[in-house]
């Protein structure tokens, strides 16, 4: 990177290699020095932008909600009026993002974390409450969608960790994986039991 380059790094890239740090190796890899030696600048730079390091997890854990709940919220309510439609492509748009992202796990792993929790409570309410409304909209009464958005939910964070902690007990190939897909929407749709 050139001299010139360095002095342009936007607060953008400080927050999306702390992301990638914790990625790969947790809250406790988003370091300033080796953060900024990965992005080629000096700590000056990181202090032109962020006050200290809780600041720069702060920031990182905005864009995180934002890009995987507020996002994908605004996606699925644009993309059809039909809660049906919108609950399958919410599961497919979410386990298509749980493939490709560890970020959700690693935060997992430090909920108890005074930056962390809130934003972890706030995004688990929001993206429970979304599906729920969902269901309602599906016909459920609001204690059966709740159940049912906390019963996906489950689902989706089981199905991130197996992803990432034993991926070959998942299907593989493209059809086996939209049939499971399929079976887990089935399941999660089925009209509510009498008892």
């Amino acid at each position: 990177m050139t001299a010139k380059a360095r002095t342009r790094l936007d607060r953008q890239a400080w927050v999306q290699t702390a992301l990638d740090a914790i990625a790969e190796g947790g809250l406790a890899a988003v370091a300033v020095v080796p953060l900024a030696k990965q992005l080629g600048v000096t700590k000056g730079s990181f202090y032109w932008h962020f006050a200290n390091r809780e600041a720069l997890v702060g920031a990182a854990l905005a864009e995180w909600e934002q890009s995987h709940t507020a996002v994908v919220i605004a996606e699925i309510e644009a993309t059809s009026d039909d809660p049906l439609q919108q609950l399958r492509l919410l599961f497919r748009r979410v386990t298509e993002l749980a493939a490709r992202d560890r970020i959700e796990l690693a935060l997992l792993a430090n909920a108890d974390h005074p930056t962390v929790q809130p934003v972890l409570d706030r995004v688990t309410r929001r993206r429970i409450n979304f599906t729920a409304g969902l269901f309602q909209r599906f016909g459920l009464s609001r204690a059966q969608a709740k159940r049912r958005a906390l019963l996906a939910y489950s689902a989706y964070l089981g199905h991130a960790q197996l992803l990432h902690a034993t991926p070959q007990l998942l299907p593989r190939a493209q059809a086996a994986e939209r049939a499971y897909l399929n079976d887990v929407l089935v399941a999660l749709t089925s009209p509510p039991s009498r008892s």
